[in-house]
């Protein structure tokens, strides 16, 4: 790929700390709108001692980012921060655009069709972000990142058609191609954020992430994310102002662009919250923070008002899909508060979520659950007496990696279940010598979850008692102490919540909002 002016001139490399590749975005993410005659801007109008030296780490989704209301809802919630403390900013993709960019993806690896021919896709992906600039932005910023959106969509064109000349890059590409939705959309909240006075600056977000190689589900390299984090964005918060990052994204030392998954922005929040010493990380979403259980089942979900790490921990590895099952560890090992806030209510406390959970009632938080369950059962004699036969078993979905969910052994069999199937024919051939595996698919894993199951008895008879008729499977209580999963038919899983959730949540409205008000409220 031709090298063009502020872009990285290697196709899939970030430009390296103390590298001579220039910011991508630096020239329109500097610029600030002129102000009224006699009015100061904001990062002047604060005594620094006022501005509390932890940032806060304000994260945003898809949802978030996804048209010009949504943008100047989120202006106006930076500029609250700022008022109050340091701040950075973590933005998703506009609502949709990954989609869009994976689709394409998906469509260009199958090497159909003439590599030149036009893709109204891109240009209405482009035309997108280049409308809310004009609507939102300063005429300079607005044009200054209309130059930029060009030379993305020239690029990610040229990457497609790179897709079905050389497979063996395909994993490669397709990162560096789901990318460009994070870095436009930082890009474009930056020169909204410009445009209302707020002192913005656009960072590239492979300079402080950096991680392994595995594509699509690349792991952090912690001691190196803290380190170029901290030098990346300590001095612009230092100078006070307001870095802006995609998240979702990061690069392998060598400079490679690689991605957390899907969801990962929380993730991103929660790795640079932690490198920085954060005094909160806020997810910004389009609900009223964590609830009870999905309200596309429980119609009268209720939002919980605190949450402890453990209880927060287990609903989002279970099925709540507020927050990234990875976000919680690096707040957790840095004892860094997360709150859940709702973008369109900012006056709502959300669910904030710390060590001790404050201001919860009952003694079950939340029921979770994931459906598009594999259980998979191997059973052999040589479990018997035998030691090492269970790292042999667990090697084999490590070598895959695919994560096992819950694990129930007895004397001769083990039971574990899967989500990511992608690799299960493969995992099947590999087990087979060490036993019997046989399969069901179909299954969908239930987690209540809840503080109180510590120290409560009954519980668990409560909660079988309920569903009494409904056949249960694989039965775990006790790793974590805060929960009780088990596995049923994916076709009665919402049966099993629904009728769970009004057994187990009696309390009236009154009750709970008296909890609400036990909790803290939005700084």
């Amino acid at each position: 790929m031709a090298a063009s002016p502020g872009w990285p001139a290697e196709s899939g490399r970030a430009p390296r700390r103390g590298s001579r590749s220039p910011d991508p975005f630096h020239h329109i993410c500097c610029v600030r709108s002129a102000r009224r005659s006699g009015e100061e801007p904001v990062s002047q109008s604060i005594e620094p001692s006022a501005r509390r030296t932890q940032p806060t780490v304000l994260k945003f989704g898809g949802t978030s980012v996804a048209d010009a209301d949504a943008l100047q809802r989120l202006a106006r919630l930076v500029r609250r921060a700022y008022q109050s403390t340091r701040t950075v900013v973590i933005v998703s993709a506009l609502a949709g655009v990954t989609d869009a960019l994976l689709t394409a993806v998906d469509a260009a690896a199958t090497g159909t069709g003439d590599p030149k021919r036009p893709r109204p896709e891109l240009d209405a992906l482009i035309e997108r972000h280049q409308a809310i600039a004009t609507r939102l932005a300063r005429p300079q910023g607005a044009a200054g990142l209309g130059i930029a959106l060009a030379r993305a969509r020239a690029e990610i064109a040229e990457l497609l058609n790179a897709i079905a000349r050389e497979p063996e890059r395909r994993p490669a590409l397709r990162d560096e191609i789901a990318a460009y939705g994070e870095r436009l959309s930082a890009a474009l909240v930056t020169a909204v954020l410009g445009a209302a006075d707020l002192p913005a600056r656009y960072v590239d977000a492979r300079r402080c992430l950096l991680t392994d190689a595995a594509h699509g589900r690349a792991t952090p390299l912690f001691p190196q994310t803290e380190e170029h984090t901290r030098a990346e964005l300590a001095p612009l918060l230092d100078g006070e102002l307001i870095p802006v990052l995609g998240g979702y994204i990061g690069a392998t030392p060598q400079g490679v662009t690689t991605t957390l998954g899907r969801g990962g922005s929380d993730y991103s929040a929660a790795l640079v919250g932690a490198a920085l010493g954060a005094r909160e990380i806020q997810i910004w979403t389009d609900v009223n923070g964590v609830l009870t259980a999905d309200p596309r089942v429980v119609a009268d979900a209720r939002t919980i008002p605190a949450l402890s790490y453990a209880e927060a921990a287990e609903l989002a590895y279970f099925g709540a899909k507020v927050l990234h099952p990875r976000t919680l560890q690096p707040a957790t090992d840095h004892g860094i508060p997360v709150r859940i806030c709702n973008s369109r209510a900012p006056g709502e406390p959300g669910t904030l979520v710390t060590a001790q959970g404050v201001g919860r009632v009952g003694t079950v938080t939340a029921i979770a659950h994931k459906s598009g369950i594999t259980v998979l059962q191997i059973t052999s004699t040589r479990m018997l007496g035998a030691y090492g036969f269970l790292r042999g078993l667990f090697e084999v979905f490590e070598r895959h990696r695919t994560v096992v969910d819950v694990v129930t052994t007895s004397e001769v069999s083990v039971s574990l279940t899967v989500d990511d199937a992608a690799s299960l024919p493969q995992i099947i051939a590999e087990l087979r010598p060490l036993g019997l595996v046989a399969i069901e698919s179909d299954r969908a894993i239930v987690c209540v979850v809840g503080e109180g199951l510590r120290t409560t008895p009954g519980i668990a008879a409560r909660v079988f008692a309920t569903i009494s008729d409904i056949n249960v499977s694989l039965i775990s209580q006790g790793a974590s102490r805060v929960n009780l999963t088990f596995v049923v038919d994916n076709a009665r899983a919402r049966e099993v919540v629904q009728r769970l959730h009004a057994a187990l949540f009696a309390l009236e409205p009154a009750d709970l909002d008296t909890a609400a008000a036990a909790g803290e409220r939005m700084p």
